[in-house]
């Protein structure tokens, strides 16, 4: 088949083409594409000007294909199949049920709050894809630099110099203590409450805020056990090892195991916060996710205001 290429074969004149193919009329071509029925007409006759050969035959008050029309129909099918495909990955993006999520995370939200935020997430988005991965917090920030991910999570950071850090929420530490642990009556436990206790301490950022809150009441923290992340420790307070100050979202998350969480005083908060490259947009599934991780966050902390 030899087509005239003085005139680029346009995809409006396919598209005119298929709808004629499948309706049969030009009334219910225009429907369906919304155009006029001349502009169906004119454009048939400009794609068989280019083709060099009839498409459509009348037959009472139908057009029927002839059979280079059938020929060429299949030739040019695969084509809006794959434009089928495009429309369908198009509306799902629109409606961010599709796409891929890529996510870095440091262990006391990835071990904890975002696995069960994620499964709700991914519920209704059937045809996403995710890359989690749970690093320490250098590499979830130089993951977000690279853009090997879109989207990091951390504790405790409240500024960067080249990421846009988006506070989410904002918590209180908490203590966490083993369920027949002599304080574990108490309302609120303090600094002093537990001198002369087993302790479990963090090697973290986390922990040396904890031990600054225990210098300040003049109470020393000396630590039985030291592990580097919170859902550690709370998963040894809850085999009985000792007390611990760990964030809202680890203990929250926690609540499984054999421990009880009580405010601790005075109060020492954390703030929960997403990390991105203020340089590159964010895919919507990505803009959808950090705001389902704020309005889960909030359950357990105070929510702040903030631009995003």
């Amino acid at each position: 088949m030899r087509i005239n290429r003085k005139n680029d074969l346009s995809l409006r004149l396919l598209e005119t083409f298929e709808a004629l193919f499948r309706c049969q009329t030009t009334v219910g071509a225009a429907e369906d594409l919304g155009i006029s029925q001349p502009a169906v007409s004119n454009g048939i006759k400009s794609l068989e000007r280019q083709l060099g050969f009839t498409l459509f035959e009348r037959a009472g008050r139908q057009l029927k294909p002839t059979e280079d029309a059938r020929l060429f129909h299949a030739e040019v099918e695969p084509l809006f199949e794959v434009l089928r495909n495009i429309e369908t990955e198009a509306r799902a993006l629109r409606a961010s049920t599709s796409g891929r999520l890529r996510l870095s995370t440091t262990p006391p939200l990835g071990h904890a709050a975002l696995p069960a935020i994620l499964a709700g997430f991914l519920k209704d988005r059937p045809n996403a894809t995710v890359q989690y991965a749970v690093r320490r917090a250098d590499t979830v920030l130089q993951n977000v630099q690279m853009g090997i991910s879109d989207i990091g999570f951390i504790l405790g950071l409240r500024s960067h110099v080249e990421l846009d850090i988006i506070p989410l929420a904002e918590g209180d530490l908490v203590c966490v203590l083993p369920q027949n642990h002599p304080l574990a009556e108490k309302p609120e436990i303090y600094p002093e409450d537990l001198a002369g206790h087993e302790l479990i301490g963090l090697e973290t950022h986390l922990g040396m805020v904890v031990r600054n809150a225990f210098d300040a009441r003049g109470i020393p923290f000396l630590a039985k056990v030291e592990v580097r992340y919170c859902h550690t420790a709370c998963t040894l307070s809850g085999a009985g090892i000792g007390a611990s100050i760990v964030d809202p979202y680890s203990a929250a998350y926690a609540s499984n195991l054999n421990i009880v969480t009580r405010p601790f005083l005075p109060v020492t908060n954390v703030v929960a916060c997403a990390v991105v490259r203020g340089d590159k947009s964010l895919p919507g599934i990505a803009r959808d996710f950090i705001d389902e991780v704020r309005l889960e966050l909030k359950k357990y902390s105070r929510t702040l205001t903030f631009r995003q």
